[in-house]
């Protein structure tokens, strides 16, 4: 069944029948994948028998300074990572590479293309001023698709896909921003990387910029902001970020990503302050909450999916810059 015809067939399940969406909600076609930063500064060795606990198979592999694994597997090199990879029965999916920037990322492609195979992801922000607004921001984003295009040519041969997250202070901070990047730049090696984090925190427009995204959405983070993410706070109070801890509803936003037919990668996140050190104590201790965060999520879906429910949040697309 192709990616559109997914789509549309979930839709009208979702308006029609309980049991085929309760049967989605079962089996959510996203995937898990553990971000390697949650672990700090850990040996891969230590990270890596933890991503099978967490429910995932995937791992994303984070730089300095939120973790230092990407330094790690430069050191070890390619093939000593891969074997530790097989070693421990965990796929790369993704490559977190925000200090290279978007154009830049030749390498990192070339390692998710050799060690994840094809539509392994390489996540980054954007470039360009921040802050702008209406036609301001419109004709930065359009210099910014212009100065991308010859990087995605290199994500279309290396089988990759470069996700730009929707980052604040950034060009590409707003849903406006990536709206009309995907609309400029239309690419399957192209997509957004929809991080709640640094969004308004209303669900339910966050699950209509999922919605109006559609197969544009390449990578999901679930985190929701806190203001344990920029200043030390209480550890209780930092993982307010995390789902299911905070105030932020992740039902609507779950609903949206499943009645897209979104199958790619939902990464539990939180930052730590300071950066790179582990979210607690143990590795034991990080599994166990991503763990409960990832049980919450699925109960989401479930709760998303029942008799009455008002998930997907009401049709039509976020307001729109002119």
């Amino acid at each position: 069944m192709g990616r559109r015809q997914f789509c549309a067939s979930v839709a009208a399940w979702a308006a029609s029948s309980r049991g085929a969406v309760g049967r989605a909600a079962e089996q959510p076609p996203y995937r898990y994948i553990v971000a390697s930063a949650l672990y700090g500064m850990a040996a891969l060795d230590e990270i890596l028998p933890e991503v099978r606990r967490c429910g995932a198979e995937f791992i994303d592999i984070w730089p300095r300074p939120h973790g230092n694994q990407r330094e790690q597997v430069d050191a070890m090199g390619a093939d000593a990572f891969a074997e530790q990879l097989q070693r421990h029965n965990v796929k790369l999916g993704a490559l977190s590479q925000y200090p290279r920037g978007p154009f830049r990322l030749k390498p990192d492609m070339q390692l998710a293309r050799r060690l994840g195979g094809p539509a392994a992801v390489v996540v980054t922000g954007g470039r360009g001023p921040p802050d702008l607004t209406g036609s301001d921001l419109k004709a930065a984003v359009m210099q910014f698709a212009e100065r991308l295009k010859p990087h995605i040519a290199e994500a279309e041969e290396t089988q990759t896909i470069v996700a730009i997250e929707n980052h604040s202070h950034n060009l590409m901070s707003s849903p406006d921003a990536c709206l009309w990047l995907v609309e400029r730049l239309d690419s399957p090696h192209l997509g957004i990387a929809v991080a709640p984090h640094h969004l308004p925190q209303d669900a339910h427009n966050i699950a209509r910029f999922i919605t109006q995204l559609g197969e544009k959405v390449a990578f999901f983070y679930a985190q929701q902001h806190g203001r344990g993410s920029d200043r030390k706070m209480p550890k209780h109070e930092e993982l307010e970020q995390m789902p299911g801890r905070g105030p932020l509803d992740f039902a609507p936003i779950m609903s949206a990503l499943c009645a897209s037919g979104y199958r790619g990668f939902v990464e539990i996140f939180t930052h730590p302050v300071p950066r790179g050190v582990p979210i607690l104590e143990t590795p034991a201790r990080i599994t166990a909450e991503v763990n409960r965060a990832r049980r919450y999520l699925d109960a989401c879906v479930q709760r998303a999916s029942q008799p009455g429910s008002s998930y997907p949040s009401p049709t039509g697309p976020p307001k729109r810059e002119p």
